[in-house]
């Protein structure tokens, strides 16, 4: 096959989450352990850090993949979903897996693919398993899928475990509270392995707090030890003092990524390099500094608050859920502008009413559906989201959205992309 047949023959026929939604998932680790155990068990040849929670997952990950590589480890970074290319999922020290090692590794697996038949992500999972133990990393950051207790990835035995936060997501799927799906997400803390948690949250604290007591693991929230002061932005960067029981830490630590959401990931990704010091990695100040403000250059992050043109703005994130879109509307709020358009799709079994919800209703809609089988039809989007007084046009295609938006739009105003991951996919 070639390269091309490769990534068809994964997307087409292979069940995949992002395509047909929790049809796809296995309830269980059976398939990704068959899978690795055909290959020798390469997650057991190299040290990881495992990334969960609901929102901030991915730019955490990057984070930390930033730094680790700026102290000079050879790092591995595991992510999903991709936006433009299936190999951003598989990267070491931000290069992308080659196309060559994809098409080698579908073909060597062909019999086993056949005989279990693993999910997509499932596939994926060992390929980057594979790649990381032949390619000798010293670490890998390896985020979670969904969930965390029957994530494909919860094979691994990590040097830390970091849980983000946890908000109201994939409901049909983790359960319709915060308790029940701070449970599943509590499923990557393992015996002795520190856990960093990021928010304190009154509903899932003790969920961790027994968790981390049973696994005998040592438990601390970043949200609680750490705190920023004097926020503010520079030159296209977000610049915080870091404090860590009242003590100024890290002053004028900058950041490439200005979304205001990333005053909660710094504090996480802070406290687990400052646990990661204390179980023996070198990570000099200096290269902190460095990695946090290239982290978009260093490990190919894209899709968080990113600018994508001026005169009209137009920005892009890939928050879909109501905590990632609560955050998504304050950074609007806070970016001057005349008038406001929006693009959004969306796709079915999210949040939609609590999504819409949030949206002003003095901006002009944009209204479509990404292209994919999971994809909200645009005429629910539009029939929803009337219901909530938000008015707009609806298009078959995100282009003929975006275009439009852009034909519209004037110098000062501001074009919103998003409401869903392949939303922003597609424009980039």
């Amino acid at each position: 096959m070639t390269y091309q047949q490769t990534l068809d023959y994964l997307y087409s026929k292979l069940p995949m989450f992002t395509r047909v939604g929790a049809v796809a998932l296995k309830k269980d680790l059976h398939n990704t352990l068959a899978m690795c155990a055909k290959l020798g068990d390469p997650q057991k040849k190299f040290k990881s850090i495992h990334v969960g929670g609901t929102n901030g997952k991915g730019s955490t990950s990057h984070m930390l993949a930033a730094i680790l590589q700026q102290a000079g480890y050879k790092t591995g970074l595991y992510t999903s979903p991709h936006l433009k290319d299936f190999r951003e999922r598989i990267r070491i020290n931000g290069k992308m897996v080659a196309k060559q090692f994809v098409k080698d590794f579908v073909a060597s697996q062909q019999e086993i693919i056949q005989e279990i038949e693993p999910s997509f992500f499932e596939v994926t999972v060992a390929m980057a398993f594979d790649y990381f133990a032949k390619e000798k990393v010293d670490v890998a950051i390896i985020e979670v899928g969904l969930g965390g207790r029957l994530d494909s990835t919860n094979i691994i035995t990590p040097e830390l475990s970091v849980i983000t936060n946890i908000s109201l997501d994939h409901t049909n799927i983790l359960g319709d509270t915060l308790p029940e799906i701070a449970v599943e997400k509590a499923g990557i803390i393992k015996k002795n392995i520190p856990v960093v948690v990021g928010e304190k949250q009154a509903e899932t604290e003790s969920v961790f707090i027994n968790k981390a007591k049973a696994e005998n693991s040592s438990i601390s929230f970043a949200g609680s030890s750490l705190h920023i002061e004097n926020a503010h932005q520079k030159n296209a960067h977000l610049i915080v003092d870091i404090y860590k029981n009242n003590q100024l830490i890290y002053p004028n630590l900058s950041l490439d990524l200005t979304g205001s959401y990333q005053l909660k990931n710094i504090l996480t990704v802070i406290e687990s390099i400052l646990k990661l010091k204390e179980i023996g990695y070198n990570v000099p100040d200096e290269t902190i500094y460095t990695a946090l403000k290239n982290i978009k250059k260093i490990t190919g992050l894209q899709g968080r608050w990113q600018t994508l043109s001026k005169n009209p703005l137009i920005i892009c994130d890939t928050g879909h859920n109501k905590a990632g879109i609560t955050e998504v509307m304050q950074n609007i709020k806070n970016t001057p502008h005349q008038n406001l358009h929006v693009v959004i799709g969306m796709v079915k079994d999210k949040d939609i009413s609590g999504v819409l919800a949030l949206f002003p209703k003095n901006a002009t809609y944009y209204f479509c559906q990404p292209n994919l089988e999971r994809a909200l039809p645009v005429n629910e989007l539009v029939s929803q989201a009337a219901t909530f007084g938000l008015k707009g046009k609806n298009f078959t295609t995100v282009q003929a959205a975006f275009q439009k938006a852009k034909s519209k739009a004037i110098a000062k105003d501001l074009i919103f992309v998003g409401g869903s991951t392949f939303v922003v996919a597609e424009i980039l």
